[in-house]
């Protein structure tokens, strides 16, 4: 996608979306929305909330859920799936946060990503929205419309990743992840996009390959 074309999506994702940095996980500190995004895993946001309006209550700190039984918390997370890893790996990185950290939540990259079960997805999630740190967040709704759109091929995370901030403007990284997130709900989804509603078809790559355009 020619830089023109670049300038010319993002002014349309604000228009559509607007600037604001919506959350979609329920949240009112940094240790909930770091709990909260490691949830999130192969999980719908909305069940994560579910979860965690009860759990937040029941571990109202770091320390309680650094101290938690392990079987419990696996049976209060349940839900959300793949429940052994994600309780081990919170109990694990709230211990990390307590021993290394003073019990907050770490602004960098290398230090997010020390914790247990922390990888860059999740540690993006918690620079964007807490800290406000330029970062972009690839998760399978990112990966998919940054590919369709034109903006990379790669199909790793982290490489799409690079790819998007190499190609998007710096004050565009955060508010980009949840418009194409959004788009990618509504319009571009998986396996059926409505290309025909789309008000990004005439610069999208998958629409023009589709002899469309």
């Amino acid at each position: 996608m020619k830089k023109t074309e670049i300038s010319e999506l993002l002014n349309r994702l604000d228009a559509e979306y607007g600037t604001e940095i919506p959350c979609y996980l329920d949240h009112a500190n940094a240790w909930q929305l770091l709990i909260a995004t490691i949830l999130s895993a192969q999980c719908t946001d909305a069940r994560v909330n579910l979860v965690t309006k009860d759990l937040f209550v029941k571990y109202p700190n770091v320390k309680a859920f650094a101290d938690a039984d392990l079987t419990e918390l696996e049976q209060d997370i349940h839900s959300t799936g793949f429940y052994h890893n994600k309780a081990r790996n919170i109990i694990a990185c709230c211990r990390r946060l307590i021993e290394d950290f003073g019990g907050e939540v770490p602004q960098t990259i290398e230090e997010l990503t020390s914790l247990p079960g922390v990888g860059r997805k999740t540690a993006n999630v918690i620079r964007g929205n807490v800290f406000r740190e330029p970062s972009v967040v690839v998760d399978t709704h990112v990966g998919r419309l940054a590919r369709r759109l034109g903006l990379t091929k790669e199909e790793d995370p982290e490489k799409v990743e690079y790819a998007l901030m190499k190609a998007i403007p710096k004050d565009h990284w955060i508010a980009i992840n949840t418009q194409l997130i959004a788009l990618g709900r509504t319009i571009c989804k998986s396996q059926h996009p409505k290309c025909e509603e789309c008000f990004l078809r005439d610069l999208c790559s998958y629409y023009k390959k589709n002899g469309k355009v």
